[in-house]
């Protein structure tokens, strides 16, 4: 067995409480509120999560504004685990009545821009994956450990966790941070945008000509909303689409000729991307176009020993109808982290410090 090295053993005993690393995963958390890290504008963020791992004596790699860090006892035999959290945000709503930028503590609240989506679970995790390897060696855990910052979540951009997969040693799990309240999501919807357009033929609004586009919309617009897709999930429930754009027409005297609309599908994990495309083709008159089929459903069974663990710790798993970085990862994972998915891109966002030190004390169980 290779002894610790001096400076990780200045680590455990630096962070041997939850107290310890709570007050530096909130130190960290402010700093990281005080700089704007909107998607694809992450650099400055991405900067100090480096900077923050290097300074406990880990090898900070960094793929455009991601940065990740590897168990430095790295064992080719072991399972590998992925904690995912990212440190974009989105960019401020309107109704704050402080200032986004600036952390503040009121009681168990500390308020600021992402503190919530994704700042709790990001510092939770990474704080958990110092110390758990600081700890490690050949005899004591029984899995490699990777930390990853991920950028471009809230766009779900190919600059973010798709870019940096490929460059990460095989991974068999991923805990993906994200505000859950801290009870797993062992599967999650998928995301698939259509346009449609419906085509017809101009003519005077005045005269029996024409054939309108508008009303050929109108009865897909009908069949959309009325149909129902015969596989239905227990945790995520039915596919949902709802038509949220459309456009049409150039003159109040002038039947359109054109008209387009677009959809918003929510996915179970029952059905691919494709199939939900194949079937919709089949009965709408106009042309429908995914704008990407990258954003899939995603579930992981409750007999995976991490859910098993979870179970073991009382926490209830469930079907979450948001989207995250899971729908990127091509192998098992589950959702959970610190937080309330309902504060997510609202005015006066806020974490509470009390959900932090519950995060690194639950997270911590999960993965020992």
């Amino acid at each position: 067995m290779q002894p610790i090295p001096a400076a990780q053993i200045r680590f455990i005993s630096s962070f041997n409480t939850t107290r310890a690393m709570t007050t530096s995963a909130i130190n960290l958390l402010s700093q990281l509120i005080q700089t704007p890290s909107f998607s694809r504008e992450e650099t400055a963020a991405a900067d100090i999560v480096e900077q923050f791992i290097a300074s406990h004596h880990h090898t900070p790699h960094r793929h455009g504004n991601n940065v990740w860090a590897l168990s430095p006892h790295w064992h080719d035999d072991r399972p590998t685990i992925l904690l995912d959290a990212h440190i974009d945000t989105v960019r401020p709503t309107s109704g704050w009545t402080r200032h986004p930028f600036t952390p503040s503590i009121e009681g168990d609240r500390l308020y600021g821009l992402g503190a919530n989506d994704d700042g709790g679970s990001l510092v939770s995790l990474l704080h958990v994956f110092l110390n758990l390897t600081a700890q490690d060696d050949i005899n004591t855990q029984a899995y490699n450990l990777i930390f990853l910052a991920s950028s471009e979540e809230e766009v779900s951009g190919k600059g973010g966790i798709e870019s940096v997969l490929p460059l990460l040693p095989h991974t068999n799990f991923a805990i993906v941070g994200e505000p859950t309240g801290m009870q797993p999501a062992v599967a999650e919807k998928g995301l698939m945008v259509v346009d449609v357009t419906t085509t017809g033929k101009s003519g005077h609004a005045a005269r029996d000509e024409g054939e309108n586009a508008i009303y050929k919309a109108i009865d897909d617009i009908c069949w959309i909303r009325q149909h129902q897709f015969s596989r239905i999930s227990p945790l995520l429930g039915p596919v949902k689409m709802t038509v949220t754009i459309i456009n049409a027409g150039t003159a109040h005297n002038v039947i359109p000729a054109q008209c387009s609309y677009t959809i918003d599908i929510r996915s179970n994990e029952l059905y691919t991307n494709q199939e939900i495309l194949d079937e919709i083709s089949r009965h709408l008159q106009g042309h429908p176009t995914p704008r990407s089929m990258r954003l899939s459903s995603s579930a992981t069974g409750t007999e995976h020993p991490i859910l098993l663990r979870t179970q073991q710790l009382g926490l209830k798993p469930f079907g979450s109808p948001t989207l995250s970085n899971q729908a990127l990862i091509p192998f098992p994972s589950i959702k959970i982290g610190p937080g309330q998915s309902a504060r997510s891109h609202t005015a006066d966002e806020f974490i509470l410090i009390s959900e932090i030190k519950q995060a690194i004390e639950l997270y911590t169980k999960m993965l020992q």
